[in-house]
């Protein structure tokens, strides 16, 4: 299940593609022009992250990547698919099966145990066979091979956090969006999830994650700078910041 790192003599193909993007939200008789013809592009195994003021537009650009929101005009592309004209159930496939969601506040099931929080993505999907035996790799990919039957309560943050990393890793996907994944760890579990998700970028796997601390995002390879709806800077990482353990 394991993603191959791609071959080093030839490039990585596209995966994302933002073609001036735009996102119009009306509040009241108001138009609020939450991006404002965005375009990027994102390679397959990169490590990017999204940093911005509040406001600047990247939690909106955030939801579009994840094919949670729509775009109101511009064509984002993923995976050589035109996703932001997909139909809702096309859109939930895309989510389900290739898109993997770590947020803020871990978003599990409190009385339910490590193991079946993993398995609820499958359940989703309709994957019900070995789900069990997906479930505990997954956990012990993030080092938690021995908390599979502890509840939520019964783990540290970061161990919750390290729950939800697996559950976003338990169906293969081929991209990981975070959004804020350290905001509610201590320094120490905040790095120790950041190293996780360096090594899960290293096996292949392309990692997007939203972080107003720029100690975070410049563990990452590339930053994309939000500012009034607009990317302000797209900046690549020479030398990137690895804390000490």
């Amino acid at each position: 299940m394991q993603k191959a790192k791609p071959d080093g003599n030839e490039p990585a193909g596209a995966m994302i593609e933002f073609i001036n993007i735009t996102k119009v939200y009306l509040m009241g008789n108001q138009e609020v022009n939450a991006l404002a013809g965005v375009s990027f592009r994102i390679q397959e195994g990169e490590f990017v992250a999204i940093m911005g003021p509040s406001g600047s537009g990247k939690s909106t650009a955030m939801n579009i990547l994840g094919c949670l929101d729509r775009p109101t005009g511009g064509a984002y592309h993923f995976a050589g698919r035109d996703v932001a004209h997909l139909s809702d159930n096309e859109a939930a496939s895309i989510r389900n099966s290739e898109i993997g969601f770590v947020f803020q506040t871990f978003n599990l099931l409190p009385r339910t145990s490590a193991v079946e929080n993993v398995e609820l993505p499958m359940i989703y999907a309709g994957r019900m066979r070995n789900r069990r035996k997906k479930a505990i790799w997954a956990l012990e990919r993030v080092d938690l091979g021995d908390r599979i039957r502890h509840k939520p309560n019964e783990l540290s943050g970061g161990e919750q956090q390290r729950v939800a990393i697996a559950r976003a890793l338990v169906n293969d996907p081929a991209l990981i969006l975070a959004d804020e994944p350290t905001g509610n760890l201590d320094t120490k579990a905040g790095n120790q999830i950041m190293k996780l998700f360096r090594e899960l970028n290293d096996s292949g796997i392309t990692i997007i994650i939203v972080s107003h601390e720029e100690d975070i995002a410049r563990q990452s390879k590339r930053i994309l700078r939000f500012r009034d709806g607009m990317l302000e800077r797209d900046e690549i990482i020479e030398k990137r910041y690895v804390p000490e353990e």
